[in-house]
């Protein structure tokens, strides 16, 4: 199994220095060169499986000769014994037709975890026999830092900091990031938005220097790995709503497009997916994009779902990969018109979108509105992201097929939004429940690509 880069000019690799590199050297995003399709007959032989079981299935033929089997199946059993549900990623119904998928039972309470605890055990496994070390640098608009920090944290190979938005993630997305006591982690409050870590980070790799001196690998949506993980639970909740043998949609609340491209990935693999909804807040690029108003950066707005707020949407250079015909050097370009604002979509890449994608946008009214309803109707209490996308998901919905919304996180992670919109205050689960009590370790560094390279080195492990 081979990797490419979206942009064409960097090499291919296999799937450990894939997952090890994160970022293409030309800046691009790695994708299989090919997608390996599962048949009818081994998607409905998940029926009844555990998640792992279905993770490995999935999973093992795109990572090639870089675990045996053995390996990887131990893998996967770490990645997941901390959950807090013995089926990992159950389904609830909300009305008939319409299910939610709930990806917030692991450590950190969001879906960030179902791919951060199996990529942190895969780097400990590769680090450890190749005898290396590497330092993690990620970005997050809340829960892939809490993730990253939680998979990563007292790791003997690796160090790991975090850039987020001081003062844009809720108070316990950040306390996940900055009470880990472990000195091989490391949260850092930045002076910007959610788009200027993420600069910063992809600035970061594109300084060959830097990147060689501290050996920099990436943990954000960016990697491959991330990707691949996501899709498992797209396997295991269609199989569960009767998949192969009909078609099931799926409605994300998304701001990076990792996790719908997961979607998009588990479809090219064989999974019926009828309809692959995008739900956005009100930073919307994708739903504009989406309707034909091409990829056209505007401002960053504070919302009550501050892990959707973001305008450069990293993923989305992957899926445009395949759109232009996996013409590299045109999305090479595209991404350089980014730079300056944004890019018009093509007749014919737009066309392929659109069949690939619907999608709807939720105000802020809208998702308090959503809260409130979904409570009073079914009795289940969602964050606002996961509103979103219910909110979109009633928009799209076939009453004909099944409808899967996935909840990305856990209501107590916003609590003040669920309170406003349902007058319940959402608790933290019992092994949480000291969060608030623990003290906290964080680094306020304001938006200079110098001085953050300068902590990151002078905080390396020797």
């Amino acid at each position: 199994m081979k990797y490419i880069s979206t942009r064409g000019a960097a090499p291919d690799l296999n799937f450990e220095d894939a997952m090890l590199t994160g970022l293409a050297r030309d800046g691009g995003l790695y994708v299989p060169a090919e997608v390996p399709r599962m048949g009818f007959d081994e998607i409905a032989a998940l029926a009844g499986l555990s998640y792992e079981e279905t993770a490995f299935r999935v999973m093992r033929p795109f990572i090639g000769d870089t675990f045996s089997d053995a390996e990887f199946r131990a893998i996967i059993g770490r990645a997941y014994a901390g959950f807090g549900h013995a089926a990992r990623a159950p389904l609830v119904q909300l009305a008939p037709g319409h299910f939610l998928l709930e990806l917030f039972h692991g450590p950190t309470l969001a879906f960030k975890d179902f791919a951060m605890q199996l990529i942190g055990q895969m780097f400990q496994a590769a680090l450890a026999r190749r005898g290396d070390r590497v330092t993690i640098v990620g970005a997050t608009s809340g829960d892939t830092g809490s993730a990253a920090i939680e998979a990563f944290r007292g790791l003997s190979n690796v160090d790991v900091f975090i850039l987020f938005p001081h003062g844009r993630v809720s108070e316990v997305q950040r306390r996940q990031m900055t009470t880990p006591a472990e000195p091989n982690v490391h949260a850092l409050a930045v002076d910007g938005d959610f788009d200027d870590c993420q600069a910063a980070l992809k600035d970061m790799f594109n300084d060959f220097a830097f990147r060689d001196g501290v050996k920099l690998a990436g943990v954000n949506s960016i990697n491959w790995a991330r990707v691949l993980a996501q899709v498992v639970y797209y396997f295991s909740s269609a199989v569960s709503l009767g998949a192969p043998h009909r078609p099931v949609s799926f409605t994300v609340p998304t701001g990076n497009f990792g996790d719908i491209f997961a979607g998009y990935i588990a479809r090219r693999m064989g999974l019926p997916i009828d309809r692959l909804v995008v739900a956005t807040n009100q930073n919307d690029i994708l739903h504009r994009c989406l309707s034909g108003q091409g990829y056209h950066k505007g401002t960053v707005h504070p919302s009550i779902s501050p892990s959707m707020d973001i305008q450069v949407s990293s993923n989305f250079e992957r899926v445009l990969f395949d759109a232009y015909g996996r013409d590299g050097a045109v999305v090479a370009q595209l991404m350089g018109e980014l730079k300056d604002g944004g890019f018009d979509v093509s007749q014919g890449a737009m066309g392929f979108l659109q069949d690939q994608f619907a999608s709807g946008r939720a105000s802020e009214e809208e998702t308090l509105a959503t809260i409130a309803g979904t409570l009073a109707a079914s009795g289940e209490l969602l964050c606002p992201h996961s509103a979103v996308g219910v909110k979109v998901a009633e928009e799209h919905r076939d009453p004909a097929v099944p409808m899967i919304t996935l909840a990305t996180a856990h209501p107590a992670k916003f609590p003040a939004a669920v309170e406003q919109a349902s007058a319940v205050h959402p608790p933290l689960p019992p092994r949480m429940a000291d969060l608030y009590d623990r003290p906290e370790r964080v680094h306020r560094i304001g938006n200079d690509l110098g001085a953050m390279k300068d902590f990151i080195r002078g905080h390396i492990a020797t």
